[in-house]
C-alpha cells in the first residue's frame, strides 16, 4: 500500500442470494483514493454505486455475500473485522452522507440527540456539557445559522438544505479519514446545491478528508472531484483523472452519459439519451454488459467480456474497441 493512500479496494464482489438466483450487484470493482482526494463513482441508477459504498461500511443485509481480495482503509482490511469493530470504525474512520436527509434523520428525535450520539459513541465518558459544546461548534462549521436553536429542532422543522447540513455535520463529527457522499445534493434546489458543494469543498481542504462522491451528475463531478470511476452493471468500465474522462472519453457508455447532457452553447440541440435499460444483474449478458445498448457493438462483444486496456498510467477502459486487433484494423472511429 502506498504512503498517503486512504482507501484501496481490490476486486470487490457483493452478491445477493435470492429465490430467483444470484444477483451480482457488484462484480469485481477496484479503485483507490489518496489522502485528501475525491473520487467520483458515476453511473445510472441500479449500476452498483450505493451497494459499493454500503459494502465498504459493512452495512449489508444477511442475504448479501461480500468478497474482496482486500479492502484497506488506512492500512486495515475491513473485510477481516467483526460487527463490533465495524460499528466503531463507522464514524471514527469512515462515514456516510446519505441521499435523502429526511429519511436518514430520525423524525422523532431532536437534532441534539442525533448529533450528540456520535460524540457519546466515540468518546465514552464525555460530559453532557462537552457534547452540547461540540454539537454547537459542529453545526457552526457546516454553516447552520443559530446552531443552539437548531439543536432543539426536529428534522421536519428544518429546510432541506439545513437537514443536509446536519447530515454532513453528523458525518464529520468524529473527523473521519474518509467520507462517502451518496447523491448528497439530489433533493436540493440548484442554489442550495451550489452552497452545499462549496461548503463540502471547503471542509475537505481544511481537514484533508478523503471523499467518495457517488453521483450521476457530471456537473458535480467537474466541480469537486479529482478522479472518476464510471461504473456499469457492477463493474468499473472506465477510470481516469478528471481530464482523462472529460477530455479523452473512451468507453461508449461514458460517451453516452456526456451526450445525455444539455448543450448550453446550442439550446436547440436535442438530447441523445442512451437507448435501452440497465441489464438485470441476475441475468447479465454473456459478453460485455453494455453490448445490447452500444452503437459500436461487434460480434466479439456478445460472447467475450472485454479486458482492461490502459491509455496511460491513470486512464483505463474495459472495451473491445481498444484491444490491439481492432485498433490496428481501424475500427475505432472515435476520439
Amino acid at each position: 500500500m502506498e504512503t498517503g493512500r486512504c482507501l484501496e479496494v481490490n476486486n470487490l464482489r457483493t452478491w445477493f442470494h435470492t429465490p430467483e438466483g444470484v444477483v451480482k450487484a457488484v462484480d469485481g470493482v477496484s479503485f483507490h483514493i489518496e489522502e485528501g482526494e475525491t473520487l467520483a463513482l458515476v453511473g445510472e441508477s441500479g449500476c452498483g454505486k450505493t451497494i459499493t459504498s454500503l459494502s465498504l461500511l459493512r452495512l449489508l443485509p444477511e442475504t448479501a455475500e461480500l468478497k474482496a481480495d482486500r479492502i484497506l482503509l488506512n492500512g486495515r482490511d475491513v473485510t477481516q473485522i467483526d460487527k463490533t469493530e465495524a460499528r466503531l470504525l463507522r464514524g471514527s474512520q469512515i462515514s456516510m452522507i446519505f441521499q435523502e436527509p429526511m429519511t436518514s434523520l430520525n423524525p422523532v428525535y431532536r437534532i441534539e440527540k442525533q448529533l450528540g450520539e456520535v460524540f457519546r459513541l466515540h468518546h465514552p465518558g464525555i460530559s453532557r456539557e462537552e457534547v452540547a459544546s461540540r454539537s454547537v461548534e459542529m453545526l457552526r462549521k457546516v454553516g447552520v445559522p443559530n446552531p443552539k436553536e437548531r439543536l432543539k429542532a426536529y428534522p421536519h422543522q428544518l429546510s432541506g438544505g439545513l437537514r443536509q447540513r446536519v447530515m454532513i455535520a453528523i458525518s464529520l463529527a468524529s473527523n473521519p479519514r474518509l467520507v462517502i457522499a451518496d447523491e448528497p445534493t439530489t433533493a436540493l434546489d440548484v442554489t442550495i446545491q451550489a452552497q452545499v458543494l462549496e461548503m463540502m469543498k471547503g471542509l475537505r481542504e481544511k481537514y484533508n478528508t478523503s471523499m467518495l462522491m457517488i453521483t450521476h451528475d457530471l456537473g458535480i463531478v467537474a466541480e469537486i472531484c479529482d478522479e472518476v470511476s464510471v461504473i456499469y452493471a457492477g463493474r468499473v468500465i472506465e477510470h481516469g483523472t478528471l481530464e482523462d474522462i472529460f477530455e479523452n472519453t473512451r468507453h461508449p457508455y461514458t460517451e453516452g452519459l456526456f451526450n445525455s447532457l444539455p448543450n448550453l452553447e446550442d439550446r436547440q440541440a436535442q438530447l441523445k439519451p442512451i437507448k435501452g435499460l440497465m441489464p438485470d444483474p441476475s441475468n447479465l449478458p454473456k459478453g460485455c454488459a453494455f453490448c445490447p445498448r452500444c452503437d459500436y457493438a461487434m460480434e466479439i462483444c456478445k460472447t467475450e467480456k472485454p479486458q482492461r486496456v490502459y491509455r496511460n498510467e491513470t486512464h483505463y477502459v474495459e472495451c473491445h474497441l481498444y484491444n490491439k486487433d481492432n485498433i490496428q484494423e481501424g475500427k475505432v472511429g472515435r476520439r
